[in-house]
């Protein structure tokens, strides 16, 4: 009876250490192995989603502390209206429900989705720990790098779109004011709401998107300088059809937010660049002739090391200073 429990602790014992990294660093199984590995990580991921909706949900409706219940977040954009322009505005500032079980559905979605956003970082995690093993030790610290910043950036367009979405409000509320009252639908109040701020957190991940396509050579600084007007201008028209409420202030305020950070992009990309070409310079690469072979290092390496090539003086050099 003994044997068979041994057998089991030894199997156990055998997966954790194929899933360490210390052990197992290229992270190197069979492709079964990999879909219970991938299983596994996609069930703490939904768990940590599940826990998250749950948070949300009792958070919809409940005080946490000096923080506003997240019912009260969200309605806080159309409670800005003046009370004459809302249905019932004299009694208070609701929201319409207009079928059955409308209310306790958005309230799930909602949840979820804050939910998701506080307890990113848990699922995050287990989409990292799954992909990780098989990146090189510099490719998994330029990933950790661009994912905080995807998610700093993602950030700040839901806030910008948070922050515009009363005055895109007010301006579209306010036409008609003596024929019409506003009396907006819970679920097409909330609906638009989330877009508009997933619009802005998406858009937001542009700047990120040219300096990635920068760091591995697909674009370089004079292109996006010959392209920089056209650009700009396909920024204004991307802002004025992805707005879902077409106003002015949702269009410019993400048009606006979009050049800064593409300019600031760009001015990445020709730093790197400079970087890049005097390492050129300094090394020789730019004096070889045509037929003159360059001075790579073809010894493969493991999956630990960085690949490397030789300099003109004899020292080692990463090959991403010269891609």
């Amino acid at each position: 009876m003994a044997e068979p429990a041994s057998g089991n602790g030894d199997s156990r014992r055998s997966k954790r250490r194929k899933r360490s990294r210390r052990s197992n660093p290229d992270g190197t199984m069979t492709l079964i192995e990999h879909i219970y590995e991938f299983r596994r990580r996609l069930g703490f991921a939904l768990l940590a989603v599940v826990i998250g909706g749950i948070f949300g949900f009792i958070w919809f409706s409940t005080k946490l502390g000096p923080i506003p219940s997240l019912g009260d977040i969200m309605k806080a954009p159309y409670c800005a209206i003046p009370a004459d322009r809302r249905l019932n505005g004299a009694a208070g500032c609701q929201l319409l429900q207009t079928v059955p079980f409308e209310a306790f559905m958005i309230q799930i979605k909602v949840g979820v989705a804050a939910g998701a956003v506080v307890l990113s970082p848990a699922w995050l995690y287990q989409l990292w720990a799954f992909i990780a093993p098989g990146l090189y030790s510099k490719e998994r610290r330029y990933a950790l790098t661009f994912v905080g910043f995807a998610s700093v950036l993602f950030a700040a367009g839901a806030v910008l779109a948070y922050i515009l979405f009363p005055h895109a409000l007010q301006l579209l509320m306010g036409f008609g004011q003596g024929e019409f009252i506003t009396a907006l639908t819970a679920d097409k109040y909330i609906s638009f709401m989330l877009s508009l701020l997933v619009i802005f957190g998406i858009s937001f991940e542009l700047p990120l998107l040219v300096v990635m396509l920068n760091r591995v050579g697909v674009v370089k600084y004079r292109q996006l300088k010959k392209w920089r007007r056209g650009i700009v201008f396909a920024l204004f028209v991307f802002a004025a059809f992805a707005t879902p409420g077409s106003d002015p202030f949702s269009m410019l305020g993400l048009a606006g937010a979009l050049t800064v950070l593409f300019e600031i992009a760009v001015q990445m990309a020709r730093f790197h660049d400079r970087k890049l070409d005097q390492a050129r310079e300094d090394e020789g690469w730019d004096k070889l002739a045509d037929d003159e072979a360059a001075p790579f290092d073809y010894t493969p390496s493991t999956i630990d090391d960085e690949p490397s090539t030789p300099t003109a003086s004899g020292g080692r050099a990463s090959t991403d200073d010269v891609t």
